[in-house]
């Protein structure tokens, strides 16, 4: 779908390189794999690898709203990134002078506090706790946000693979578009668990799980603030019987110009994937700059998706690049694509 000027007036990001944009794109810069830590499975005496996110230093204020003193560590990354997004914005929210759309997107969601109530409930039915329940629900991210910023627009969270942040950003855009809300901030968050980095080897063997959160807040207004420009999100293009992932990855890459002086394109996969040999084929006539976040930062499914469009918003805004296409070829179920713009004169 093409997109009728929609900026981006914020970026946050919450990574394996620690929490803020300025982390995430240092380590992009440097371009570096991040060390793995161990992760124990219980059963087992070989540990998982998994790039975790380091705790947050100075601790986070939000931290002990009430609303967030126990919730998950999904729910802490989705508030921190749109929190970092939004800058000064939060205040408007929170003063009821800002309409703000939330989009949250996942794909695991909240599976640490899942499988803790789980474990509870097998061990002694009559004492899990109620208190972890509602921190299982997809949802409970986006409702704490909303919660802590008092907001009161449209609320939508989407579960799917990993382009499902794109389609939070066609979302986003459609609200503004029919005036549905005055800003909306669309955050992608993940979290480590044994139980995601075990499954997620029987299917991609050389990759390392990891977890963290991105997030875009997007305005219909121009502003000195803004730092790039949504110009299109692509059809998504479904892996099915008849569509395989080359095919629908060929489909989505048609869908975005080709290659010129000055643009760059962000890869979704890592090498030794099933996603980059159909990424790679789609994409095989592209000269220009390349950068493939997961690399460095490791697999956290939505949330690497997010980082990509952090990653590809912040490159334009650094005047680095002209334009940067963005390219996801997800895990198990579509292939789509975004593109971004440095921003023009104000309009």
């Amino acid at each position: 779908m093409g997109v009728n000027r929609i900026f981006v007036r914020g970026l946050g990001a919450v990574s394996p390189a620690g929490w803020g944009v300025e982390k995430l794109c240092a380590a992009l810069d440097k371009g570096e794999s991040l060390p793995a830590q161990n992760l124990a499975r219980p059963g087992l005496e070989k540990p998982l690898r998994v790039r975790s996110v380091p705790p947050p230093v100075p601790r986070p204020v939000f931290f002990m709203h009430p609303r967030l003193r126990r919730a998950s560590v999904i729910t802490q990354h989705t508030v921190a990134a749109a929190l970092e997004a939004l800058g000064g914005d939060a205040a408007q929210v929170q003063s009821g002078a800002l309409r703000l759309g939330i989009v949250a997107c996942t794909m695991s969601g909240s599976v640490a506090y899942s499988r803790r109530f789980y474990e509870e409930v097998l061990r002694a039915p009559e004492t899990a706790s109620p208190l972890v329940f509602p921190e299982t629900v997809f949802n409970a991210p986006a409702s704490h946000l909303a919660a802590y910023l008092g907001a009161n627009g449209n609320g939508c969270t989407i579960v799917g693979d990993d382009g499902t942040f794109l389609q939070g950003l066609a979302m986003a855009a459609g609200w503004l578009l029919n005036d549905q809300a005055d800003g909306v901030v669309v955050v992608g968050a993940e979290e480590t668990d044994w139980i995601v980095s075990e499954a997620m080897g029987f299917f991609q063997r050389d990759a390392v799980h990891s977890a963290g959160a991105g997030a875009i807040y997007l305005r219909r207004e121009k502003a000195s603030a803004a730092c790039a420009e949504l110009a299109a999100v692509t059809d998504s293009f479904l892996f099915t019987q008849n569509q395989n992932r080359t095919e629908a990855a060929r489909k989505m890459r048609a869908q975005l110009p080709s290659c010129a002086p000055g643009e760059l394109l962000v890869v979704s996969a890592q090498q030794n994937s099933r996603a980059a040999a159909a990424e790679n084929l789609a994409w095989g006539g592209w000269s220009g700059s390349r950068l493939a976040p997961k690399a460095v930062l490791g697999e956290a499914f939505v949330a690497s998706s997010a980082w990509q469009c952090v990653a590809a918003c912040e490159a334009v805004a650094r005047g680095q690049f002209s334009a940067v296409n963005a390219s996801v070829v997800g895990a198990n179920q579509q292939a789509i694509g975004a593109r971004f713009l440095a921003c023009a004169e104000p309009v």
